[in-house]
Protein backbone atom coordinates (compact mmCIF):
# COMPACT_ATOMS: atom_id res chain seq x y z
CA UNK A 1 0.00 0.00 0.00
CA UNK A 2 1.23 3.54 -0.70
CA UNK A 3 2.47 5.63 2.21
CA UNK A 4 0.43 8.63 1.04
CA UNK A 5 -3.37 8.51 0.74
CA UNK A 6 -4.32 6.13 -2.05
CA UNK A 7 -5.05 7.91 -5.33
CA UNK A 8 -8.05 6.22 -6.92
CA UNK A 9 -9.76 6.77 -10.25
CA UNK A 10 -13.32 5.56 -10.88
CA UNK A 11 -15.04 5.68 -14.27
CA UNK A 12 -18.81 5.80 -14.66
CA UNK A 13 -18.85 7.55 -11.30
CA UNK A 14 -22.11 9.47 -11.55
CA UNK A 15 -24.47 6.71 -10.40
CA UNK A 16 -24.84 3.09 -9.29
CA UNK A 17 -21.72 1.15 -8.44
CA UNK A 18 -19.44 3.95 -9.61
CA UNK A 19 -20.97 6.51 -7.27
CA UNK A 20 -20.84 4.01 -4.41
CA UNK A 21 -17.16 3.33 -5.13
CA UNK A 22 -16.51 7.06 -4.85
CA UNK A 23 -18.42 7.29 -1.55
CA UNK A 24 -16.61 4.38 0.05
CA UNK A 25 -13.17 5.30 -1.26
CA UNK A 26 -13.60 8.78 0.22
CA UNK A 27 -14.67 7.19 3.50
CA UNK A 28 -11.44 5.16 3.41
CA UNK A 29 -9.42 8.38 3.12
CA UNK A 30 -8.54 8.11 -0.59
CA UNK A 31 -7.97 10.99 -2.95
CA UNK A 32 -10.49 10.24 -5.69
CA UNK A 33 -10.82 11.22 -9.33
CA UNK A 34 -14.40 10.58 -10.43
CA UNK A 35 -14.93 10.41 -14.18
CA UNK A 36 -18.27 10.54 -15.99
CA UNK A 37 -19.63 11.72 -19.31
CA UNK A 38 -21.59 14.74 -18.07
CA UNK A 39 -20.23 16.13 -14.79
CA UNK A 40 -22.62 19.06 -14.91
CA UNK A 41 -25.58 16.68 -14.62
CA UNK A 42 -24.03 14.48 -11.89
CA UNK A 43 -25.92 15.97 -8.96
CA UNK A 44 -24.97 13.41 -6.30
CA UNK A 45 -21.35 13.36 -7.39
CA UNK A 46 -21.08 17.12 -7.34
CA UNK A 47 -22.60 17.17 -3.87
CA UNK A 48 -19.85 14.80 -2.74
CA UNK A 49 -17.26 17.05 -4.38
CA UNK A 50 -18.62 19.97 -2.36
CA UNK A 51 -18.26 17.92 0.82
CA UNK A 52 -14.71 16.82 -0.04
CA UNK A 53 -13.19 19.70 -2.03
CA UNK A 54 -9.59 18.68 -1.43
CA UNK A 55 -10.02 14.96 -2.03
CA UNK A 56 -12.50 14.58 -4.88
CA UNK A 57 -12.05 15.83 -8.43
CA UNK A 58 -14.78 15.30 -11.01
CA UNK A 59 -13.60 15.14 -14.61
CA UNK A 60 -15.39 14.53 -17.92
CA UNK A 61 -14.75 11.22 -19.66
CA UNK A 62 -16.58 9.14 -22.24
CA UNK A 63 -14.63 5.88 -22.19
CA UNK A 64 -16.04 4.92 -25.60
CA UNK A 65 -14.67 8.03 -27.32
CA UNK A 66 -11.01 8.26 -28.33
CA UNK A 67 -10.83 12.06 -28.20
CA UNK A 68 -12.35 12.03 -24.73
CA UNK A 69 -9.84 9.43 -23.50
CA UNK A 70 -6.92 11.43 -24.90
CA UNK A 71 -8.17 14.68 -23.36
CA UNK A 72 -8.70 12.95 -20.02
CA UNK A 73 -5.18 11.49 -20.04
CA UNK A 74 -3.78 14.97 -20.68
CA UNK A 75 -5.84 16.57 -17.92
CA UNK A 76 -5.26 13.94 -15.25
CA UNK A 77 -1.73 15.09 -14.24
CA UNK A 78 -3.23 18.46 -13.31
CA UNK A 79 -5.11 16.87 -10.41
CA UNK A 80 -2.88 13.94 -9.38
CA UNK A 81 0.72 12.81 -9.70
CA UNK A 82 -0.14 9.14 -10.09
CA UNK A 83 -2.83 6.48 -9.84
CA UNK A 84 -2.71 3.66 -7.29
CA UNK A 85 -6.14 2.21 -8.12
CA UNK A 86 -8.06 2.35 -11.39
CA UNK A 87 -11.64 1.09 -11.26
CA UNK A 88 -12.93 0.58 -14.81
CA UNK A 89 -16.60 0.68 -13.90
CA UNK A 90 -18.30 2.58 -16.75
CA UNK A 91 -20.63 0.30 -18.66
CA UNK A 92 -23.81 0.06 -20.68
CA UNK A 93 -26.60 -2.51 -20.97
CA UNK A 94 -29.13 -2.28 -23.80
CA UNK A 95 -32.30 -3.92 -22.53
CA UNK A 96 -35.01 -5.61 -24.52
CA UNK A 97 -32.79 -7.26 -27.14
CA UNK A 98 -34.43 -10.18 -28.94
CA UNK A 99 -33.08 -12.73 -31.40
CA UNK A 100 -33.58 -11.46 -34.92
CA UNK A 101 -33.59 -7.81 -33.90
CA UNK A 102 -30.21 -7.27 -32.20
CA UNK A 103 -28.87 -4.10 -33.78
CA UNK A 104 -25.33 -3.50 -34.92
CA UNK A 105 -25.49 -0.13 -33.16
CA UNK A 106 -26.24 -1.70 -29.75
CA UNK A 107 -23.57 -4.36 -30.13
CA UNK A 108 -20.98 -1.85 -31.25
CA UNK A 109 -21.86 0.58 -28.47
CA UNK A 110 -21.59 -2.23 -25.91
CA UNK A 111 -18.19 -3.33 -27.17
CA UNK A 112 -16.87 0.23 -27.30
CA UNK A 113 -18.05 1.05 -23.79
CA UNK A 114 -17.68 -2.23 -21.91
CA UNK A 115 -14.54 -3.73 -23.48
CA UNK A 116 -12.66 -1.33 -25.73
CA UNK A 117 -13.11 1.59 -23.34
CA UNK A 118 -11.49 -0.01 -20.29
CA UNK A 119 -8.71 -1.57 -22.37
CA UNK A 120 -7.81 1.60 -24.26
CA UNK A 121 -8.18 3.86 -21.22
CA UNK A 122 -5.83 1.66 -19.20
CA UNK A 123 -3.38 1.73 -22.09
CA UNK A 124 -3.64 5.53 -22.30
CA UNK A 125 -3.07 5.92 -18.55
CA UNK A 126 -0.31 3.31 -18.26
CA UNK A 127 2.42 5.87 -17.62
CA UNK A 128 0.32 7.43 -14.86
CA UNK A 129 -0.31 4.14 -13.09
CA UNK A 130 2.33 3.71 -10.39
CA UNK A 131 4.33 0.50 -10.17
CA UNK A 132 2.36 -1.92 -8.00
CA UNK A 133 -0.98 -0.28 -8.81
CA UNK A 134 -4.23 -2.22 -9.16
CA UNK A 135 -6.59 -2.12 -12.13
CA UNK A 136 -10.05 -3.47 -11.33
CA UNK A 137 -12.31 -4.14 -14.31
CA UNK A 138 -15.96 -4.47 -13.31
CA UNK A 139 -17.16 -7.50 -15.23
CA UNK A 140 -20.26 -9.67 -14.72
CA UNK A 141 -21.29 -13.24 -14.08
CA UNK A 142 -23.19 -12.88 -17.35
CA UNK A 143 -19.83 -12.90 -19.14
CA UNK A 144 -18.97 -16.46 -18.16
CA UNK A 145 -18.80 -18.94 -21.05
CA UNK A 146 -19.75 -21.69 -18.59
CA UNK A 147 -23.13 -20.01 -18.12
CA UNK A 148 -26.04 -21.40 -20.14
CA UNK A 149 -28.28 -18.36 -20.53
CA UNK A 150 -31.56 -17.83 -22.23
CA UNK A 151 -31.24 -15.41 -25.12
CA UNK A 152 -31.19 -12.07 -23.37
CA UNK A 153 -28.75 -9.17 -23.14
CA UNK A 154 -26.45 -10.61 -25.84
CA UNK A 155 -24.64 -7.32 -26.49
CA UNK A 156 -23.88 -6.94 -22.80
CA UNK A 157 -22.78 -10.55 -22.39
CA UNK A 158 -20.52 -10.51 -25.45
CA UNK A 159 -18.90 -7.24 -24.46
CA UNK A 160 -18.24 -8.32 -20.87
CA UNK A 161 -16.69 -11.57 -22.12
CA UNK A 162 -14.42 -9.40 -24.28
CA UNK A 163 -13.59 -7.35 -21.18
CA UNK A 164 -12.40 -10.53 -19.47
CA UNK A 165 -9.95 -11.19 -22.30
CA UNK A 166 -8.87 -7.56 -22.15
CA UNK A 167 -8.14 -8.15 -18.46
CA UNK A 168 -5.87 -11.08 -19.34
CA UNK A 169 -4.04 -9.02 -21.97
CA UNK A 170 -3.57 -6.04 -19.67
CA UNK A 171 -2.30 -8.33 -16.95
CA UNK A 172 0.42 -9.59 -19.28
CA UNK A 173 1.32 -6.11 -20.51
CA UNK A 174 1.62 -4.61 -17.02
CA UNK A 175 3.14 -7.64 -15.28
CA UNK A 176 6.73 -6.31 -15.45
CA UNK A 177 5.70 -3.34 -13.31
CA UNK A 178 3.95 -5.39 -10.65
CA UNK A 179 0.55 -3.98 -11.58
CA UNK A 180 -2.30 -6.38 -10.82
CA UNK A 181 -5.20 -6.36 -13.28
CA UNK A 182 -8.30 -8.22 -12.14
CA UNK A 183 -11.85 -8.71 -13.41
CA UNK A 184 -14.50 -8.50 -10.71
CA UNK A 185 -18.08 -9.76 -10.59
CA UNK A 186 -20.11 -7.47 -8.32
CA UNK A 187 -23.12 -9.77 -8.09
CA UNK A 188 -26.66 -8.85 -9.09
CA UNK A 189 -26.86 -5.33 -7.71
CA UNK A 190 -29.81 -3.02 -7.07
CA UNK A 191 -28.92 -0.24 -9.52
CA UNK A 192 -30.55 1.30 -12.57
CA UNK A 193 -28.74 -1.33 -14.63
CA UNK A 194 -29.38 -4.24 -12.27
CA UNK A 195 -33.08 -3.52 -11.87
CA UNK A 196 -35.45 -3.80 -8.94
CA UNK A 197 -35.29 -7.59 -8.76
CA UNK A 198 -31.57 -7.65 -7.91
CA UNK A 199 -30.20 -9.37 -4.84
CA UNK A 200 -27.84 -6.95 -3.06
CA UNK A 201 -27.35 -3.24 -2.54
CA UNK A 202 -24.63 -1.23 -4.22
CA UNK A 203 -23.24 -0.46 -0.76
CA UNK A 204 -22.87 -4.15 0.11
CA UNK A 205 -21.39 -5.05 -3.25
CA UNK A 206 -18.79 -2.28 -3.25
CA UNK A 207 -17.77 -2.96 0.35
CA UNK A 208 -17.02 -6.58 -0.59
CA UNK A 209 -15.27 -5.62 -3.83
CA UNK A 210 -13.01 -3.17 -2.00
CA UNK A 211 -11.98 -5.97 0.35
CA UNK A 212 -11.02 -8.08 -2.68
CA UNK A 213 -9.11 -5.14 -4.16
CA UNK A 214 -7.29 -4.53 -0.87
CA UNK A 215 -6.14 -8.16 -0.84
CA UNK A 216 -5.08 -8.18 -4.49
CA UNK A 217 -1.44 -8.75 -5.35
CA UNK A 218 0.49 -9.39 -8.57
CA UNK A 219 -0.25 -13.07 -7.98
CA UNK A 220 -3.94 -12.35 -8.53
CA UNK A 221 -3.35 -10.55 -11.82
CA UNK A 222 -5.30 -11.86 -14.78
CA UNK A 223 -7.93 -13.54 -12.60
CA UNK A 224 -11.73 -13.24 -12.59
CA UNK A 225 -13.02 -12.98 -9.02
CA UNK A 226 -16.39 -12.61 -7.35
CA UNK A 227 -17.11 -10.16 -4.53
CA UNK A 228 -15.95 -12.71 -1.96
CA UNK A 229 -12.58 -13.20 -3.68
CA UNK A 230 -13.45 -16.63 -5.09
CA UNK A 231 -12.42 -17.48 -8.65
CA UNK A 232 -15.19 -17.15 -11.23
CA UNK A 233 -15.36 -19.49 -14.24
CA UNK A 234 -14.30 -17.82 -17.47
Amino acid sequence: MPQHPRRSLVTGANRGLGLEFVRQLLAHGDHVIAACRHPGKATDLNRLAGDHPARLHVLPLDVADEKSRIAFAHELPLVTDGIDLLVNNAGVLHSGERWGSVSAANLEDSLRTNAMGPFLLTQALATQLVDGAIVANISSGMSSLSDDPDFHSPSYRISKTALNMATKMLAKALEPRGIAVIALCPGWVLTDMGGSGAEISASESVAKLLQVIAAASPGHSGRFLDRFGATMPW
